[in-house]
C-alpha cells in the first residue's frame, strides 16, 4: 500500500491515522539517535514517516595561505540512504522529500532510479527553500524553478521517459506523491488566490494528497480547506502540527515559517519562565488542535518532530 491508500483507508473507517517528519542526522553524525525517536513514536503505528532532503549549500573557507575557498557542503546528507534504512527496519511507507532547491534534473534522474531499486516508490514534491545566500529563488543549472516542473519529470519517469527525452521501460510500480499546502499563505505568493491557484494545477498535475505547513490556528486550516474546495481541489488535505517546545519559538517559527502564534497561545508563552514551562504549553496547545481536528474527521495528523519528539510521545499517547 502507498501513502494515499493507507490515507483513504484511514478515511473510509472514520479515524484519524497517526504520522511525522524527520530530519536526517546532521553530516558527520550518526542514525543512532534517530532510531531512539523512531522508537519512541512506533507504539502509535504511524501510516507513513517523511524524510526532509536539505540541499546543498556554497560556502567559502579560508585555507592555509589565507585565501578563500569555494566549497560545496550538504549540513543533512542521506536523505534515501536513511529512508531505506528506516523502511528495513521498521517496516513502514516512508517518504523522502523530492526538490528541486539544489538539484539538477540529472540528480533527481539517478535519485528516483535509487528510490526504485529500494522498493520506495511514495515522495513529497516540493520546490523548497532557496539558498541562504540567495534574496530570491534561483534554480540550478539545469534545475527545475517550479514543482509542478519536478512533477512532470516524475510523471515522464513514471511513464518511461528519462530526462533528456530518450525512453526506456516504464516500471511496473509507479510513484505517488504529495506537495505541500500553506494555509497561511506561501511567503512567495502574492495573495491566497493565486496560491490556491497553483495548487490546483499540481493536484491537477498528479499530486494525491496535500500536506500543510504547520499552523497553529485551526481555524485557518478549516478555511484554507474551504476555499480549496471551492475550487476543485478534492485530495486529502492533511494538517501538519507543531508543538513549541521553547520559548524562543514564539518569535522564532513565525520568522522563519510564516505561522501566526495565536494571542490565546502567545499569553501562555510569555508567562513561562523556562523552556520545559513552555514545551507543556506547547504540547497542551497541540493535544487541543489535535482534538478539534479529530472531531473534524481528518483522516491523518502529521506532526513535525524538530526537537519535539518527546512532546509527540505525549500528544500521540493521549489520542492514538
Amino acid at each position: 500500500m502507498k501513502v494515499i491508500d493507507h490515507i483513504r483507508k484511514a478515511e473510509a473507517e472514520k479515524r484519524t491515522a497517526f504520522s511525522y517528519e524527520i530530519l536526517p542526522p546532521l553530516r558527520g553524525k550518526n542514525i543512532d539517535r534517530l532510531f531512539k525517536n523512531i522508537d519512541a513514536l512506533q507504539e502509535f503505528n504511524p501510516i507513513y514517516i517523511n524524510i526532509t532532503t536539505h540541499r546543498s549549500e556554497t560556502v567559502f573557507k579560508e585555507t592555509p595561505d589565507g585565501l578563500f575557498k569555494k566549497v560545496t557542503v550538504r549540513s543533512r546528507p542521506g536523505t534515501i540512504a536513511i529512508a531505506a534504512a528506516i523502511k528495513s527496519r521498521y517496516n513502514v511507507n516512508v517518504v523522502p522529500h523530492m526538490l528541486c532547491s539544489g538539484f539538477t534534473k540529472e540528480e533527481t534522474e539517478y535519485a528516483l532510479i535509487d528510490l526504485q531499486y529500494l522498493g520506495i516508490f511514495d515522495l513529497l514534491v516540493l520546490r523548497g527553500d532557496k539558498a541562504k545566500h540567495e534574496k530570491q529563488f534561483t534554480p540550478s543549472v539545469d534545475g527545475h524553478s517550479h514543482a509542478t516542473e519536478l512533477q512532470q519529470q516524475i510523471n515522464d519517469f513514471n511513464h518511461g521517459i528519462l530526462c533528456d527525452g530518450s525512453k526506456t521501460e516504464a516500471y511496473d510500480h509507479k510513484f505517488s506523491y504529495g506537495v505541500a499546502g500553506y494555509p497561511e499563505k506561501h511567503e512567495e505568493a502574492p495573495n491566497m488566490d493565486s496560491d490556491i491557484h497553483f495548487m490546483k494545477q499540481k493536484v491537477d498535475n498528479g499530486a494525491e494528497y496535500i500536506v500543510t505547513q504547520m499552523f497553529f490556528d485551526n481555524t485557518k486550516y478549516f478555511d484554507f480547506v474551504d476555499r480549496c474546495r471551492k475550487e476543485g481541489i478534492n485530495v486529502p488535505i492533511i494538517p501538519g502540527l507543531k508543538p513549541i517546545t521553547f520559548k524562543s519559538q514564539l518569535t522564532v517559527l513565525p520568522k522563519i515559517f510564516k505561522s501566526d502564534i495565536p494571542q490565546e497561545l502567545a499569553s501562555e508563552l510569555l508567562k513561562c519562565k523556562t523552556d520545559e514551562e513552555a514545551a507543556v504549553v506547547g504540547t497542551e496547545w497541540t493535544i487541543k488542535q489535535s482534538r478539534e481536528l479529530i472531531k473534524a474527521g481528518v483522516p491523518n495528523i502529521h506532526y513535525y518532530t524538530l526537537m519535539a519528539t518527546q512532546s509527540i510521545k505525549q500528544i500521540a499517547t493521549e489520542l492514538f
